[in-house]
């Protein structure tokens, strides 16, 4: 039995790009059918429910609009998941790292509101970024220095802060009213909408930029090479000149910065302040965005679109064909489970070949 499993996962890991293509496309086509016999089965009409899916998601301007912003900060977050396990990683922080990112941008951008929109923009990105990356730090500090776990100092940093700007919000730079949050920013401190009355902004256009130049990175820079190297083997790297120490800082704060990044989309375009407490879990969500993607950035950035439909398409469902959420939920999971088998066959596998490794050494 340990051997068939083995053998299957070695199977799903190995994939060519077309063969990844023709399983992702035929696991969406079995995943809606085990959907649509369970819709079925509680008595729902299959029919109004997956027009209302595909309809949501893709059947107007707005539909597709509200698909590119549902799909925004999940591109973010799971381009800095991918970015960490490319080194090896996992890198379970990029919540946290958000947070601090929006905080960061809502404050810069009110600041500096007044200046030339460019600047204000401009400035409110970078410190978004300076901000995750910073705290994006800490975990590959305290790896490097102590062997803490990544998924434990992340966990608990994710906790840190999101209690952390609650504090500073609500004591010191929270509006009048009811609601821990900003003040509203400026039109000219705002990503500006790209179809008036969509809420879809520049953000997306930010987004596919940074899968630009992560892709670049990973494929086309020494940086890039010595990410993998270390993600593969850290003592075949080590050997080879290599300071492994040194790419999983840089790898963690580099995943802080393009989390903080998602954090900044959120505030500067959706919201326009910063609200304590409103991401509905981005930076998790990002793991699976990462995983369906195959950790590489163009895949990221289709399965980050995949999920913003499922979650628009599923908006829809719930609305005009009356699918329970809890109902519309296990098939928007059961696509995600099926699609992403080949991703989590080549984390389990990693896991398994350095454990190996670990005994044998």
């Amino acid at each position: 039995m340990k051997r068939v499993v083995g053998a299957a996962l070695r199977k799903l890991a190995t994939l060519s790009g077309l063969e990844e293509l023709l399983y992702s496309l035929a696991a969406i086509a079995l995943a809606l059918a085990v959907g649509a016999v369970l819709i079925l089965a509680f008595g729902y009409d299959v029919g109004a429910a997956f027009y209302s899916l595909f309809t949501g998601a893709f059947g107007s301007a707005y539909a597709v609009a509200q698909t590119l912003t549902r799909s925004t900060p999940l591109l973010f977050t799971g381009l800095a998941v991918a970015i960490a396990f490319r080194v090896g990683l996992f890198n379970i922080g990029a919540e946290g790292q958000l947070y601090w990112g929006a905080l960061a941008a809502a404050l810069i951008a009110g600041a500096a509101a007044g200046l030339p929109t460019p600047v204000v923009l401009g400035v409110a990105l970078v410190g978004s970024m300076l901000f995750g990356a910073a705290w994006g730090t800490i975990p590959g500090v305290l790896k490097v220095k102590t062997g803490a776990h990544e998924v434990i100092t992340t966990i608990m940093l994710n906790t840190v802060a999101i209690l952390g700007t609650t504090h500073l919000t609500a004591n010191y730079f929270k509006a009048p009213g009811p609601v821990d949050q900003t003040a509203r920013l400026p039109v000219e401190a705002r990503l500006p909408e790209l179809i008036p009355g969509s809420r879809i902004t520049a953000g997306i256009l930010v987004a596919i930029a940074a899968v630009a130049v992560i892709a670049w990175l990973f494929e086309r820079t020494s940086l890039g090479y010595e990410f993998r190297a270390v993600g593969e083997n850290p003592g075949a790297a080590e050997y080879g000149g290599v300071r492994s120490g040194r790419m999983i800082v840089l790898s963690m704060a580099l995943s802080g910065a393009v989390a903080g990044l998602a954090g900044a989309a959120v505030v500067l375009g959706q919201l326009g302040r910063f609200v304590t407490n409103f991401s509905p879990g981005y930076g998790f969500t990002g793991i699976a965005v990462a995983v369906l993607g195959r950790n590489n950035p163009w895949g990221v950035l289709l399965a980050a679109l995949l999920f913003g439909a499922l979650e628009a398409g599923g908006s829809s469902m719930q609305l005009f064909a009356r699918i329970p959420a809890d109902l519309m939920m296990v098939v928007q999971g059961l696509v995600i489970l099926f699609v992403a088998a080949p991703g989590f066959a080549r984390v389990l596998l990693g896991l398994i070949r350095r454990k190996e490794r670990g005994h044998v050494g």
